[in-house]
C-alpha cells in the first residue's frame, strides 16, 4: 500500500455505495454486459462470483477478509488481513457497492468508483430520482492482538465522563465502539459519520487470549438523494471525495487513527 493513508494502518480501503429505492434489474444479459464493460476497463477484475443475495466481480489478487465476501460489514470489511491490493464491486437488490483495498493511490480507487457511476445508470436503468443516497467510505484497519475495547477507551475516551463509568482496576471493558454523525449542510442532506469497530469478544476477555484482529475506523461521507440529472452522479462523487479527504486529513487521522495507533504501541504486555 503506497497511499499516505495506508502508511498509517495495516489495511486502508476506499468504498462506495449507491443506494436505491427500487429493485435493480437482475436479467442475465443486462448484468453480464455491465460486468464485461467494467472488466474491459479494469482487466484485473476477472472473477465473477455469486454470494447470498449478491453478485460480485472481483480481482484475483488479495484476500477476502474473514467473512469470505468482498463486501462484508458496514465499511466493507469483516476483519482479517488482506494481502496486497484488491478491488471488487457487488450488486444487491437495491444497492451497488464497490471497493479498493490498499490502492496504490486514491486516484486508483476513484477510477473504479467513477466508472461504476458512469456505466451503472445506463446498463441498469437507474434514474436520478431513484437514488436514496450515495456514499464514500475511507476505512482504516489497525491490527491489534489485545483487548481492543480497552485500546479505544484509552485512546479516545480517557479522562472523559464516560470513561469514569468503568473501574478499570477491577472491571473489564466489554464494548467501546464510538459512533458519531454530523451534518455538513444546513439541509442535512450532506452528512458525515465516524464509526469505530473493535471486534473483541467476551470469550477473549474471559480467557485472556486475543485474536489478532483489527480495530477499524470508518469515515463516511454521504449525500442523500434524489438527484436531478445524470451529470449529478459524477458531480456528487467529486463533492464527497473533497469532503472525505478533508475530514480524514484534518480530523479523523490526527484525532482518531493516530491516538489508536499510539495506544496499541504503548499497550502493556
Amino acid at each position: 500500500m503506497t497511499t499516505s493513508h495506508g502508511a498509517l494502518c495495516t489495511d486502508f480501503y476506499v468504498n462506495q455505495k449507491i443506494a436505491l429505492k427500487l429493485d435493480l434489474p437482475t436479467g442475465r444479459e443486462t448484468v453480464l454486459h455491465m460486468f464485461d464493460r467494467i472488466r474491459k476497463e479494469l482487466p484485473e477484475m476477472k472473477r465473477f462470483r455469486r454470494y447470498n443475495g449478491e453478485l460480485a466481480l472481483e480481482s484475483i489478487g488479495g484476500g477476502h477478509g474473514a467473512g469470505g465476501s468482498p463486501s462484508p460489514g458496514a465499511g466493507g470489511r469483516a476483519g482479517g488481513s488482506f494481502e496486497g491490493d484488491y478491488c471488487w464491486m457487488a450488486m444487491r437488490k437495491t444497492s451497488i457497492r464497490s471497493g479498493w483495498v490498499n490502492p496504490a493511490s486514491l486516484a486508483t480507487a476513484y477510477k473504479l468508483h467513477r466508472m461504476i457511476l458512469d456505466v451503472a445508470p445506463y446498463y441498469l436503468s437507474i434514474s436520478p430520482i431513484d437514488v436514496d443516497y450515495l456514499e464514500l467510505v475511507f476505512g482504516f484497519d489497525i491490527q491489534a492482538g489485545m483487548n481492543r475495547n480497552e485500546v479505544v477507551l484509552e485512546a479516545l475516551l480517557a479522562q472523559s465522563p464516560l470513561a469514569s463509568l468503568i473501574d478499570t482496576e477491577r472491571e473489564f471493558v466489554l464494548d467501546a465502539q464510538p459512533f458519531l454523525g454530523f451534518s455538513l449542510s444546513r439541509r442535512c442532506d450532506l452528512q458525515a459519520f465516524v464509526e469505530i469497530k473493535t471486534r473483541t469478544a467476551a470469550a477473549e476477555i474471559a480467557t485472556g487470549h486475543y485474536e489478532d484482529e483489527p480495530i477499524s475506523v470508518y469515515l463516511t461521507a454521504r449525500r442523500h438523494g434524489p438527484l436531478t440529472t445524470m451529470e449529478e452522479f459524477g458531480e456528487t462523487f467529486g463533492m464527497l471525495a473533497g469532503h472525505i479527504e478533508r475530514l480524514a486529513e484534518d480530523r479523523v487521522i490526527p484525532f482518531v487513527v493516530m491516538p489508536i495507533r499510539e495506544a496499541i504501541l504503548s499497550y502493556p504486555g
